[in-house]
């Protein structure tokens, strides 16, 4: 059922709501059985300090947008945020700059290609990706405003911190485990400065991406970070408005289109929501209007995404009827 949106959103909205808390809970009971002793995946190891996670661990948590969460296993287990950090840092440079000014920097449409690719820029006419992938993410914190990289990495943090409802912390031995072998993306940030892509020095945009991405989540933050976007851009668990309602819809375009890397379409093509993995295991899965889905498995497939992860979103996309293309047939009068 449709009514009427919230000031600054377009129009009418359509929003539903999660079933009752019994159901939703004993749904993710039977998640959490069904797919515990799933063994499949690998866990990474091309930056060190990943490599000592603990295969075994998984956790699940619901959240709602009234503020309510449902968790189970290890779903308050810590680990780096990664690549789950992008469409959260994308919709801090949206709300700055404008999401039509920040498309135009940044780019918005999928690669199809893997999520450290050099060709991906190399292909591209004007040279942008989107920021879901490195390229366009370290182009992304390039424009978080800032006079030097301490006051860049403060308003990163600061606003994911908002987004998490609760003062987050970078991991040191992630950060420097990660510096000293992220080559790759210091490569991509100089190939992009070539091109006018990255906008601030880019040694200063890789050192801010390093820390934004070595900073310590659970599942149940993804969850509540996944429902503040869901909800409009309000955090459900501390009630701040945290970023424009406009700015949500334009995060979650591009997530669902680009967030499982080169696996995308196959992510919409059976969970039918937008989506964000990260190496550390994470995914975090919203649904607009209802809330959001995050999953902690460090077991990842040859993309780079949770192995378990996918599957439980999966189950529970279904289960909780969160799927965005599913409607039943129209009764006639």
């Amino acid at each position: 059922m449709s009514k009427p949106a919230p000031p600054g959103a377009p129009g009418f909205v359509s929003t539903g709501s999660l079933p009752s808390r019994d159901d939703v809970r004993a749904i993710i009971e039977t998640a959490y059985a069904r797919f515990r002793e799933e063994r499949s995946g690998t866990v990474a190891d091309y930056i060190p300090v990943l490599a000592e996670a603990d295969p075994a661990a998984f956790g699940i948590c619901v959240a709602n947008t009234q503020g309510d969460a449902f968790a189970l296993g290890d779903a308050d287990g810590t680990f780096s945020i990664q690549s789950v950090s992008k469409p959260f840092v994308f919709a801090l440079v949206c709300d700055a700059l404008g999401a039509e000014e920040a498309a135009r920097r940044l780019g918005v449409d999928a690669t199809g290609l893997p999520f450290n690719s050099i060709m991906a820029v190399e292909l591209r006419a004007d040279r942008t990706t989107n920021p879901m992938v490195n390229s366009g993410a370290i182009a992304t914190t390039s424009l978080v405003g800032g006079a030097n990289a301490e006051e860049r990495w403060q308003r990163v943090r600061d606003g994911l911190s908002r987004f998490a409802g609760r003062t987050l912390t970078m991991d040191e031995r992630v950060y420097r485990s990660e510096a000293d072998h992220n080559q790759r993306n210091a490569g991509l940030a100089h190939l992009l400065r070539g091109y006018g892509r990255v906008y601030c020095d880019p040694d200063e945009a890789i050192d801010v991406y390093t820390r934004q991405c070595s900073l310590l989540v659970t599942a149940r933050d993804l969850a509540v970070m996944g429902a503040t976007l869901a909800g409009g851009g309000v955090n459900p668990a501390t009630g701040e408005q945290v970023i424009a309602p406009d700015t949500c819809r334009r995060v979650l375009a591009v997530m669902a289109t680009a967030g499982l890397y080169e696996r995308s379409g196959s992510w919409l093509f059976d969970v039918g929501l937008p989506g964000k993995s990260g190496v550390s295991g994470g995914i975090v899965t919203v649904s607009p209007g209802k809330g959001a889905v995050a999953t902690w498995s460090p077991p990842l497939d040859a993309a780079g995404n949770s192995v378990r992860g996918q599957l439980v979103t999966r189950f529970l996309s279904e289960a909780l009827g969160l799927n965005l293309f599913v409607s039943a047939p129209a009764r006639r009068s």
